[in-house]
């Protein structure tokens, strides 16, 4: 038997709906918490099933209509069914249980969610492009969501910048009267605040002919088109010759702003409105001070750097990619910025014989990759560093971390808070601050 009609308990990291039966954990696409739905079983495990909803018996009072025609068959969203609110709550209690659970820890008091628009938002992504015979054409989106090996056959998206979304389906074609229509990859797109850079990622050469088609293209769409015929280096512009990819940040009341140059591979906060929201959250939290020398670890780009620079006596950013670390200093000097500096290191490595980790800081930001700051807690902070902030892409890394906080290093979590850096989908941004006890 492979239908079940069950109760849906939870939502999983990811959205989807859990249940149980027999004892046994079924994850089921489609479902909320609080519904009652008749499931399929999709794909059986050891410890867990995978399934699919085919009817939804009593719904969820927060279920709504999903904008996206696409939804339900394209992966990159898994909650556009449930309401803005609910979206909100469900990931408040995934940081909620990732600090009890993990960290042994809970907040002092809780930050109100940081929200933004929530459509239209997605700056930064890559598009799969698969030629398919069986359809005759180009397919080109996000991966399906029962079936990551495949493309899902999409022709705009809802959440990608409004330049770029509706057009989706342009690009399939664009590909499609290509001579390496079989040959490209994958399309990376990255907007600033200005223009909006497409990669073209090719496993061959492309003919004249294709590199004319592009570059009409982008004329008639106001793009800019960048080749990658290999590694990450290999990525150059086609047209317009040089184009200038760049982003404003704030820096607080009463300050000049900060503008980013960046590269299209460059890593950069997805969602561009909710990033000036973060800065203006992070710089209230830090409360940097004329006098403040900060440590901003996992600097990128100085997204956090530069605009704490304006505030504070000295700041040193540290990132383990040269190519950010180039680009941070650059964009110090285009904004006029002399008392920030930056460092290149691998922070999952020991790094306490460096100068800047031996230094005492006032101030520290930790703005972490899914792994967490782990290995930097192991010798910082020094006890003369006051306060914390903590910007998180994984709520389990987070309370890991404020648990070393907490327990080693005689820190408080004074206040900690989601911010809905992707929404309609399951994944939890958050900020912590922790003052020294």
């Amino acid at each position: 038997m492979n239908e079940f009609e069950v109760a849906i308990t939870d939502l999983s990291h990811d959205g989807q709906g859990v249940a149980r039966i027999d004892g046994k954990t079924v994850f089921v696409s489609g479902a909320l918490l609080g519904e009652q739905v008749r499931l399929r079983i999709r794909k059986r495990h050891r410890n867990f099933d995978e399934a699919e909803t085919i009817e939804i018996l009593t719904p969820s009072p927060h279920r709504v209509e999903p904008r996206c025609s696409h939804f339900g068959q394209c992966g990159g969203c898994s909650l556009q069914h449930l309401d803005a609110a609910a979206q909100i709550e469900a990931k408040q209690r995934v940081l909620v249980d990732n600090f009890a659970r993990i960290g042994k820890v809970e907040p002092e008091s809780w930050l109100p969610p940081l929200t933004d628009e929530a459509w239209g938002y997605r700056r930064k992504g890559r598009l799969s492009v698969r030629a398919v015979a069986k359809k005759g054409r180009v397919l080109v989106g996000f991966r399906e969501e029962s079936n990551p090996r495949f493309v899902a056959d999409i022709t705009h998206c809802d959440v990608v910048h409004p330049a770029l979304g509706p057009k989706i389906g342009l690009l399939g074609e664009l590909v499609g009267g290509m001579e390496a229509a079989a040959d490209i990859a994958q399309i990376e797109f990255a907007a600033g605040d200005d223009t909006i850079a497409l990669v073209f990622r090719h496993l061959k050469p492309l003919s004249e002919s294709d590199r004319a088609k592009l570059v009409a293209f982008a004329q008639q769409h106001g793009f800019a088109i960048y080749l990658q015929p290999g590694g990450v280096s290999s990525v150059h512009p086609l047209w317009p010759e040089h184009p200038r990819l760049a982003f404003r940040v704030p820096a607080g009341e009463g300050v000049d702003d900060v503008e980013l140059e960046f590269q299209p591979l460059d890593f950069v906060q997805v969602n561009a409105g909710l990033n000036r929201r973060m800065m203006l959250r992070t710089l209230e939290l830090l409360d940097p001070q004329p006098q403040d020398r900060v440590l901003d670890l996992f600097c990128g780009l100085g997204n956090f750097t530069l605009p704490l620079a304006r505030r504070v006596a000295e700041v040193t950013g540290v990132e383990g990619e040269h190519g950010l670390v180039a680009r941070a200093a650059d964009n110090a000097a285009r904004n006029g910025i002399t008392n920030a500096r930056f460092q290149v290191a691998n922070l999952f490595e020991d790094q306490r014989g460096t100068d800047w980790a031996r230094k005492p800081w006032d101030k520290l930001l930790l703005d972490p990759p899914r792994a967490g700051a782990d290995k930097v807690l192991d010798y910082l902070p020094h006890k003369e560093t006051k306060r914390i902030v903590y910007v998180s892409c994984h709520p389990a890394s987070l309370a890991r971390d404020a648990g070393i906080l907490v327990n080693q290093h005689g820190f408080r979590l004074k206040a900690a808070g989601v911010m809905d850096m992707f929404p309609h989908t399951a994944h939890v941004e958050s900020i912590a601050l922790f003052e020294r006890r």
